[in-house]
């Protein structure tokens, strides 16, 4: 079968999805209901990776060897996630999206709260690095396990011309997430003490976080699991293929649209995780206020991901990529060392990173899920989100601040210019394929 790569046959998606009896509006609310739950689950961890675990699971190590062990964990969740994705398959396909959903969202839960719980260094010694490494894998294995189609199916039911539109909405949950964790640490940490918010205030984002997933849950099983859903997704052959055959039939999507995310799934920790974990350890900066800074910026992305969809129906997805990808360059080679320019400085790097990651990663969604023929679009679009992130994202955070502490901030923006090449390569690439293919 000859099919064109999304990144550059923008839309390519068949055109029964034209005749979808579900309104697109409904799959957009299940799909940002879902991306928001786990964005704030990831980030409640982030943030505690860099203010509370070096404290609490070493303290027998300066803080910055803390930090860096600290994220050697965090990147642990983004290896574990495929191997996840693999469990989840084999599940969904014995018993389908409703049983594989519920058995991974408790998992999630478990392991969050699991996390709260979480005694320090001083009690149990060792044996609280392996617990929070192991709560930390059962994270990791169950967001491979929380896939559930309803991105594919959203990009796939969007309206003729709204396709950009439709595919920015699961990047929501990203911006969304963050203010909503940033703004609660915030306000423990700018509330407590300092004994009490490591004695137990930061545990409540925690709990928090399981709450949160109780309710999405629900929600999404709402749309999972009923008949009209299970149609749909059947008659939109969105079911999940064995990931050897998927990988057999369409390697070569999957290595593509692993790498041409990866500008925005680098920056994506850039101004997120590392900026934080840089302000906490090098600077006098409050980490309460940067926090603030951090949730006021989240909502430029915010606003910069509804731009990406007017842009990418207007100009084109692919052509929105590239230019993402040459601004991002340019980002990196001059931005980071904004994060040593005082509070104004820091401002102004978060609130750029996040314009830029809005209008790359609103779009990144998008083009994954419409690279794959229908046959292999459920099990494609999880393989190769997992390979994005584990690539551009998972070890970004550790390779920053290694870098950053060594050489200086402007060697930080080496990882992040790697991606931006990263994306245009692969970009280029698929178009010569397609072009060779047509």
């Amino acid at each position: 079968m000859v099919h064109s790569s999304a990144m550059t046959a923008d839309d390519s998606v068949g055109p029964e999805a034209r005749h979808g009896e579900v309104a697109p509006g409904e799959i957009a609310v299940g799909v940002f209901i879902g991306r928001t739950s786990e964005f704030f689950d990831f980030f409640v961890y982030a943030i505690a990776s860099v203010i509370v675990f070096p404290r609490l699971v070493f303290p027998h190590m300066d803080a910055l060897t803390g930090t860096l062990w600290s994220f050697a964990i965090f990147a642990l969740a983004f290896v574990a996630r495929p191997v996840g994705t693999a469990i989840f398959m084999a599940v969904d396909r014995a018993y389908g999206k409703g049983v594989k959903m519920t058995i991974a969202l408790f998992l999630l839960g478990t392991a969050t709260v699991a996390i709260a719980f979480l005694p320090g260094y001083e009690r149990i010694g060792a044996a609280a690095i392996w617990f929070l490494a192991l709560a930390r894998i059962a994270q990791g294995i169950a967001l491979g396990g929380t896939w559930d189609g309803l991105a594919s199916l959203l990009a796939m039911n969007a309206p003729e011309g709204r396709r950009g539109w439709y595919a920015m909405i699961p990047q929501l949950g990203a911006p969304a997430g963050l203010i909503v964790a940033s703004a609660l640490f915030a306000f423990f940490v700018g509330n407590l003490s300092a004994e009490d918010f490591f004695s137990w205030g930061w545990r409540y984002p925690f709990f928090v976080a399981f709450a949160i997933n109780v309710v999405a849950l629900f929600a999404r099983l709402r749309i999972v699991s009923t008949p009209e859903y299970r149609e749909l997704f059947h008659n939109r052959e969105l079911q999940p293929a064995r990931i050897s055959a998927t990988l057999r039939a369409e390697s070569r999507t999957v290595a593509l649209g692993a790498f041409a995310p990866l500008a925005s799934f680098a920056l994506f920790h850039m101004v997120t995780v590392f900026p934080l974990s840089w302000v906490f350890l090098f600077t006098s900066e409050g980490i309460a206020r940067f926090l603030v800074i951090e949730a006021v910026s989240a909502v430029f992305g915010l606003g910069a991901v509804f731009v990406s969809g007017i842009l990418a129906d207007r100009i084109g997805r692919r052509s929105l990529l590239i230019g993402s990808a040459v601004a991002i360059a340019a980002f990196s080679g001059f931005a980071p060392q904004l994060l040593d320019a005082g509070p104004v400085g820091e401002a102004i790097f978060m609130v750029l990173g996040f314009v830029l990651l809005g209008l790359s990663f609103g779009q990144s969604s998008g083009a994954v899920a419409s690279s794959f023929p229908q046959a292999y679009r459920y099990t494609g679009s999880a393989i190769t989100t997992d390979l994005a992130w584990l690539f551009g994202a998972g070890f970004a955070p550790l390779a920053a601040l290694l870098l950053s502490a060594n050489f200086g901030l402007i060697s930080a923006g080496a990882y992040l210019l790697s991606g931006a090449i990263c994306t245009i390569l692969a970009l280029w690439l698929s178009e010569r394929f397609a072009a060779k293919a047509g």
